[in-house]
């Protein structure tokens, strides 16, 4: 990459237009996209001086904020031709992205029927199947033999997304099936389409959610599936590729949300500093007054602890082992869910799952504490004489805290889709802070209950 970036620079020092171009035109996509990022004051340039369909295949994979700048300064005609030559599904991912008047100058730079097309997308729900399909799609008759297939797929397949998969479709434009081309290669040339159609059809409907998709791609292994609307009838396809980049998003959003921050939307660099602490600020607010309640619960037991000053050593062991546990439970849940596994009709089994690991987990964190606690009473008196005591709180808290915590942080993913929010928003901070509060009402109690009328 070095080396390419010193040549481009070579070149626009000499203002050698030919030569950047013809080099720009020999260079893979990715390597263009590439240069994009390390000279982004030249990205413009770049494009203006591509042939009309690398320009194209280079701006489609651009993050958002880089294609925004960029549409800014090209000059009018490149800006038509882009728009003009973007897929629908790409372009339309583009516009939902820009604020309403940039979309309605640009709209006004293709044709009428692919502006009502963008019009069409545009109109269903963001996060939806339907904004990611693309009308440009092969579909026959089931009354066709193969010869007049392949006639029609040599005339109207240049514009197609894809011709892997040909849909065979019925009066009204009803979806009858799905056919690989391979299926139709191998076969006579007399040999009707209904011979080879065998029912076993796949579609999305168009209001499905994009996470939907993601995982019918994943569990069955298509390139492209249909999109189809209430009464089956066919309205475009999408693609392997668009949902590899959603896929990506979706994973990129996630892991913000889990980590406790809003979705960012756009590259941590390029986000202004402003907007990155805004995305911030909120939760760690609600995080900070979440921890206060564990002063107020610590008040509560301002007594206990004067009377047995030593279970105040222990109160970071029990906070941080509870923490610890329901971040874990947390992100396992949200990443089961993620990848199709586990669902909100699968809530007893995963309590049932996490009533077992979390008492197993708690019983092997006591143990330890407890002969950790009678390990350092041999050499000292820290714990006083009755050292015994204090294990047994210790050991019997960390069951209770652990086993609290893998069940609150493994639930509350599940309860916040069933109320139809992100799950991803019970991040592991969250989770930790709500086991925090209650982890000290439980060490608290269990130290009352083996020391009262002794130590307390």
């Amino acid at each position: 990459m070095e080396d390419m970036v010193e040549q481009i620079e070579l070149l626009l020092e000499q203002e050698d237009t030919t030569q950047l171009q013809e080099y720009l035109n020999n260079l893979n996509i990715s390597d263009v996209e590439e240069l994009i990022d390390e000279l982004p004051e030249h990205g413009p340039k770049f494009i203006e001086i591509l042939s009309i369909k690398r320009a194209v295949n280079v701006f489609r994979i651009l993050d958002f904020p880089t294609q925004e700048r960029i549409i800014k300064k090209l000059s009018g005609k490149k800006v038509s031709e882009i728009i003009n030559e973007l897929p629908p599904d790409d372009r339309t991912s583009f516009f939902s992205e820009l604020h309403g008047d940039a979309v309605t100058k640009l709209i006004l730079h293709l044709s009428p029927e692919d502006r009502k097309e963008a019009l069409s997308l545009l109109g269903y729900e963001e996060d939806s199947v339907g904004r990611l399909m693309t009308p440009d799609y092969i579909a026959v008759k089931k009354s066709w033999d193969v010869t007049r297939v392949l006639s029609h797929i040599r005339r109207y397949g240049k514009n197609s997304e894809t011709i892997d998969v040909i849909y065979v479709i019925g009066d009204n434009g009803v979806l009858l099936d799905d056919i690989r081309i391979r299926e139709i290669l191998l076969v006579a040339p007399e040999t009707k389409i209904s011979s080879l159609m065998d029912g076993r059809l796949i579609a999305l409907s168009a209001n499905d959610p994009q996470e939907d998709a993601i995982n019918v791609f994943r569990m069955n292994n298509r390139t492209a599936l249909p999109v189809t609307d209430d009464d089956n009838i066919l309205l475009g396809i999408v693609t392997v590729d668009d949902i590899l980049w959603i896929a990506n998003e979706e994973y990129t959003e996630d892991i913000q949300k889990i980590g406790g921050t809003e979705a960012l939307d756009e590259p941590y660099l390029d986000i202004n500093i402003f907007r990155l602490v805004k995305k911030r600020v909120g939760w760690l607010v609600i995080l900070f007054l979440g921890e206060m309640l564990t002063a107020t619960a610590m008040g509560f037991f301002e007594h206990a602890i004067e009377k047995a000053v030593v279970l105040a050593l222990f109160i970071p062991l029990i906070i941080s082992s509870g923490g610890n546990s329901g971040s874990q439970a947390s992100t396992l849940i949200i990443q089961a869910m993620a990848l199709g596994e586990v669902t909100i009709s699968d809530w007893w089994r995963v309590m049932r799952r996490e009533i077992l690991s979390g008492l197993m987990l708690g019983i092997t964190l006591g143990i330890i504490g407890f002969l950790r606690i009678g390990a350092f009473s041999l050499f000292s008196d820290l714990y006083g004489p009755h050292w015994i005591l204090v294990g047994l709180t210790i050991g019997f808290s960390l069951i209770g805290v652990v086993l609290w915590g893998s069940l609150a942080g493994s639930m509350l993913p599940l309860l916040l889709k069933k109320l139809g929010a992100d799950p991803a928003t019970s991040s592991a901070p969250f989770v930790a802070t709500l086991v925090d509060v209650t982890g000290l009402i439980i060490y608290f109690s269990v130290a009352v209950m083996f020391m009262k009328g002794v130590l307390l």
